[in-house]
């Protein structure tokens, strides 16, 4: 299966499952942390996130591909 944009709340959902905790951060974006993961995800609320911001965020996390894919499942 391929990573394809998806709305922010599908992307939050994702991230919140792997258990990032979310607060309202500067303007329209969400701030997400998690114990042991060094920076912080960022999730713009746009309709349509692109590539480039889900495997950003990905990368941040050191979420693998199948983990992001089953977790997306169930959001």
């Amino acid at each position: 299966m391929r990573i394809t944009p998806i709305s922010w709340r599908q992307l939050r959902c994702v991230f919140e499952s792997d258990g990032f905790v979310f607060k309202k951060g500067k303007g329209s974006h969400w701030i997400g942390e998690k114990r042991g993961v060094a920076r912080p995800v960022v999730i713009p609320e746009y309709d349509e996130i692109g590539l480039d911001i889900i495997r950003s965020n990905m990368r941040t996390a050191g979420m693998r591909r199948q983990r992001y894919l089953e977790l997306l499942r169930n959001c």
